[in-house]
């Protein structure tokens, strides 16, 4: 999947430890939650059970979500150039992580969020068009459908990533989706079968992917 035309690049955060695995838990002699919510500030990584999560959204567009091990340049690097095509107008934030995006081929303009500011009219049309507002938007939807969970594991956040970011990029492409997904599901292609058979209960989950993309349809028609 490659993004395009304008797309804006955002980073979150979401808490997820070890739900699930109280051998895990224990080993790692962890303080009480409130305790430890009172520790060092910074950006979040796995260690500190504060995952950072990095979005690429195209306006009007797909979104690209990765989970990465920490907010680094070199980790986002390939992230960016594997999915935004050179020449691409890319909006961001002050955060350094994103200094280099003109040496790797892209327009790039930022906002300050340190500053106060958050949207910029640059060519005097009235329209703020320089801003990261629809992937913070986007961020807004995805910690309010995580929230009722009370709590996910790092092994299992992956998954609920992949199907948030699924179920808008459905929204995006319609109907043409849904062969594609029925095709995977019902293939008896020997590679497609061995790929199927390396995700974790893969019929389960392909049965989920099918029943929320005919919800979603059906809403929308």
């Amino acid at each position: 999947m490659t993004l395009s035309n304008e797309v804006e690049c955002d980073e979150a955060y979401v808490v997820a430890g070890y739900k699930g695995q109280p051998e895990v838990i224990k080993s790692k002699r962890r303080k009480g939650r409130r305790r430890r919510r009172k520790g060092k500030s910074g950006r979040g990584t796995m260690e500190k059970e504060k995952l950072p999560v990095f979005g690429m959204i195209q306006r009007g567009g797909l979104v690209v979500l990765h989970l990465l091990a920490n907010v680094k340049q070199k980790t986002n690097e390939p992230f960016i150039k594997d999915t935004i095509d050179p020449g691409t107008l890319v909006y961001t934030d002050e955060y350094s992580i994103y200094a280099r995006l003109e040496r790797w081929g892209y327009d790039h303009k930022s906002v300050n969020h340190g500053r106060g500011e958050y949207a910029r009219d640059e060519d005097g049309d009235g329209f703020c068009e320089v801003h990261v507002n629809t992937m913070e938007g986007f961020w807004s939807l995805l910690r309010s459908w995580l929230r009722p969970h009370r709590g996910i594991s790092q092994e299992k956040l992956p998954l609920y990533l992949g199907f948030f970011e699924f179920v808008h990029n459905v929204r995006k492409r319609g109907k043409v989706l849904l062969g594609s997904l029925i095709e995977l599901l019902v293939s008896k292609d020997p590679g497609i079968q061995s790929e199927r058979n390396n995700v974790a209960r893969p019929c389960l989950c392909a049965q989920y992917v099918v029943k929320a993309y005919v919800l979603y349809t059906v809403r929308l028609s």
